[in-house]
């Protein structure tokens, strides 16, 4: 699983995804899509030609996430506070 820390993501570097429940906006022009909705619905949201970095607050479903988007073929990685 790639991983980067939060403070060393660019807006170049791919679409920024956030996955908590809450519409929280850590970055600005990110994408707010929650866990569950991003899961099920992964092939209607996501496009296999695109990078996307995967982020909640806690950490633990951004973790979950990415490992289970990296296994169903995307270029995702997992971008953490510290």
């Amino acid at each position: 699983m790639k991983k980067i820390l939060l403070k060393d993501y660019k807006k170049n570097m791919g679409v920024f995804i956030d996955v908590n429940n809450n519409d929280s906006k850590v970055v600005e022009g990110s994408i707010h899509i929650p866990y569950e909705k991003l899961l099920v619905n992964h092939k209607e949201l996501l496009d296999k030609n695109k990078k996307y970095f995967i982020y909640c607050n806690g950490g633990i479903k951004a973790k979950k996430a990415t490992n289970i988007l990296e296994f169903y073929g995307y270029d995702v990685t997992f971008v953490t506070k510290e």
